[in-house]
């Protein structure tokens, strides 16, 4: 027989702290709102509210960039989903812990804890959790460029909010298609789909928080930046940063001053570029966001060689390879042998511009950035994209001319080789 703690928090009390801490929380006390919540972690004897109180700490702790610690309570309710014996608590945990991994860059766990989640066989509820899952393994799947996947997950997850009327999900999916649109260089599709993120904010968002509205901005203006609409871009991204120091977003902040900082180097002001990397560069170490830094790193090269400054580039370009190659991000390491290949070229280093061109085009070849109809790349230049059912992507002018009997690519990787 269990022994009466008069300590205890039973579930009526358990309930009501939550939502006290809900209350601050949204009030943007979020200190506040954290102790209340770890007063009901330490004293609930309601395995159920604790599952709900750390569901609210990863949350929390998710929007403050402390991605360690959004990982640590992940870990504890996975134990204490286990403990409900709950099919749906269970698959909701595995989702938890997948976007810790997400937030931390670690995108093969995060894929791995996607795919556990997906087989998992739960009820409905599970089943309505299964959009969220797909939006992160795409994200995890565009961190290592592995452009296809990611596309492929972000179309599942756009489907599941359709069929499940999700308009939060589907604001989330636009800006995570804006983002996958500017990687490959499709510029009026990465401004679509957050413009499209704006105006379901607009629309159905009275409710929501306002970090959807300021990450539609935030990807609006990387979107206007690539287009050349600096002004467009200026604005967007100061209505985001707004609200993300409103509402002591870190990793938002840390965003917001890398496009600043862009905004500035595409106008040549490289001496007010400079500051606004390095603030973004430190945000970004804190809350541990290494892909972020090797686009931080990636801008900074920019501008020494802006300013011929063509060592301290390299140096840059070192710290940036080892981050990427960490990473498994390919696009990244792509960039960085671009860049290596214009260095050595005004330098006349020939084998070492040999060497770059090299792995330039293996970086290509890998991650299939070529049109599967004319043979030229994608993502070099800004072009227009459209993808097949498939979620192979090529040349829209491509397909226009030649219409779309089957996709070439999904042939070419049916046709297997024959033993000699």
């Amino acid at each position: 027989m269990r022994l009466f703690n008069p300590w205890e928090m039973g579930q009526d009390q358990t309930k009501q702290q939550i939502e006290k801490g809900l209350h601050l929380y949204q009030s943007n006390q979020t200190e506040k709102a954290l102790r209340v919540w770890m007063r009901v972690l330490e004293k609930s004897a309601d395995p159920a509210g604790r599952f709900r109180v750390l569901g609210c700490l990863i949350t929390a702790h998710a929007e403050m960039g402390r991605y360690k610690d959004m990982l640590k309570f992940a870990v504890v309710q996975i134990d204490t989903a286990r403990e409900l014996e709950d099919p749906d608590f269970l698959t909701e945990s595995y989702l938890n812990l997948a976007r810790s991994n997400e937030k931390l860059c670690e995108f093969q766990k995060t894929i791995s804890y996607c795919k556990t989640c997906l087989n998992m066989q739960g009820t409905t509820v599970s089943m309505q959790l299964n959009g969220q899952v797909s939006l992160s393994m795409g994200n995890a799947f565009l961190g290592l460029s592995i452009f296809q996947k990611a596309l492929e997950c972000f179309e599942k997850a756009l489907r599941y909010a359709h069929n499940n009327d999700d308009k939060m999900l589907e604001c989330r999916v636009c800006c995570s298609l804006g983002n996958f649109y500017t990687q490959i260089k499709d510029y009026e599709k990465a401004l679509f789909f957050p413009c499209k993120a704006a105006e379901l904010v607009n629309d159905y968002g009275k409710g929501w928080s306002l970090k959807y509205r300021a990450m539609s901005q935030y990807h609006m203006a990387v979107a206007y930046r690539k287009l050349g609409r600096l002004a467009d871009a200026m604005d967007c991204c100061e209505e985001s940063m707004k609200i993300a120091l409103q509402h002591g977003d870190r990793p938002l902040q840390a965003l917001c001053l890398l496009c600043f900082a862009d905004i500035h180097r595409s106008r040549r002001d490289v001496q007010t570029a400079f500051p606004r990397y390095d603030s973004s560069m430190s945000i970004m170490t804190e809350i541990g966001n290494r892909l972020g830094l090797v686009q931080v790193l990636l801008g900074v090269t920019k501008c020494w060689m802006i300013q011929k400054e063509l060592d301290k580039a390299l140096e840059s370009i070192e710290k940036a390879q080892e981050l990427a190659e960490g990473l498994g991000n390919k696009l990244g390491l792509l960039k960085l042998h671009c860049l290596c290949e214009r260095i050595y070229r005004t330098r006349e280093q020939q084998q070492e511009l040999r060497d770059h061109v090299v792995k330039f085009h293996e970086c290509v070849e890998e991650m299939e950035l070529y049109c599967g109809m004319c043979g030229e790349s994608i993502g070099e230049k800004n072009n227009q994209l459209q993808a097949l059912p498939c979620s192979h992507f090529f040349h829209l002018k491509c397909l226009q001319t030649n219409g779309t009997r089957g996709c070439p690519n999904c042939r070419r990787l049916s046709v297997k080789p024959g033993y000699v």
